[in-house]
């Protein structure tokens, strides 16, 4: 099945209704940039991949808030300099509720209406001890009520198909997760990860549960062998080791990984699509060719045959 385009709704779309909406989206995610030479390379990469429309794009939060005036600029830019629909991360990390009320009004004087709220992770070390803001926010369902309340907002919030690394168990994960829709959450986008049956467990126990959210993929190709251990640090679970095999049969060969984790990314994303998933959310660190390749061969009808 490949992926459809929805029509754009009047003003500025909320993502939620797009997400809802009777054809998957198909989504990608950039950071801010910390140097000018990656700022340049963060431009390019928006301007070779706003020719495929995606459905929105979203812009990451630096850990700590590091990144706030950062992620705020650059959702402002594209938001007023190009044809994509923009999306803001938001965290409480560091912030005062003052000063994530100033971040919010700044966003809605800029026209961005949707925000994807995020506890956030320490700065520094993200699987350090989180210490709330003595005038802040201490879950991200408070963050949800908070940009809520604010205004006219659709706001996403973050799934984690191996559970969050802070929680204990899986049961106490997915609790959490439906505290966020009961919130008022309008869509969720996953923590990457390399088994579409991870995904698909999660969708099955959150409807358990009573969550009632469309929940998106984040997917991202594995590059290199240094993204399968960053990718395991991020989610705090191991890597397939299956899938792990595979690579390390090819890892002396940096052009046969890139290949192969192109294919496989592809490959699952045909397999979420198949079995009714809302969209797809590719994570690109601010490059733009291995999500081409993943998309063209998405749009092509081989991978789509062969899984």
């Amino acid at each position: 099945m490949a992926l459809g385009l929805p029509s754009r709704l009047p003003g500025t779309p909320a993502i939620g209704e797009l997400i809802r909406g009777d054809a998957p989206t198909f989504s990608f995610e950039f950071f801010p940039p910390k140097t000018p030479a990656g700022e340049r390379l963060l431009w390019q990469a928006i301007r070779e991949l706003e020719p495929l429309h995606p459905s929105f794009v979203s812009i990451t939060y630096g850990a700590g808030g590091t990144t706030r005036d950062t992620t705020v600029a650059v959702t402002e830019r594209v938001a007023s300099e190009t044809t994509l629909l923009a999306m803001a991360h938001l965290t409480a990390v560091n912030h005062s509720v003052a000063e994530l009320r100033n971040v919010i009004g700044r966003l809605a004087g800029a026209g961005i209406r949707n925000v994807l709220a995020v506890r956030g992770d320490p700065p520094g070390d993200p699987m350090g001890e989180w210490v709330r803001h003595p005038s802040g926010l201490g879950y991200a369902d408070d963050l949800v009520r908070l940009i809520k309340d604010s205004g006219d907002f659709n706001v996403g919030v973050a799934a984690f198909p191996y559970k969050h690394p802070r929680s204990p168990d899986i049961e106490t994960d997915t609790a959490n997760f439906v505290r966020k829709c009961q919130a008022g959450a309008d869509f969720a986008i996953t923590q990457m990860f390399f088994d579409a049956d991870e995904y698909l467990r999660l969708r099955d126990r959150v409807v358990a549960a009573g969550g009632d959210i469309p929940i998106v993929p984040g997917v991202m190709p594995v590059t290199r062998l240094a993204t399968i251990e960053r990718s395991s640090q991020l989610s705090g679970a191991a890597f397939p080791p299956a899938l792990l095999a595979r690579f390390e049969k090819v890892g002396h060969d940096e052009a046969a990984v890139r290949e192969l984790g192109v294919q496989v990314c592809a490959e699952m994303c045909a397999r979420l699509l198949d079995e009714g998933v809302p969209g797809i959310h590719f994570i690109t660190l601010n490059r733009s060719t291995a999500t081409r390749e993943v998309w063209q061969l998405l749009a092509s009808s081989d991978v789509a045959a062969a899984v």
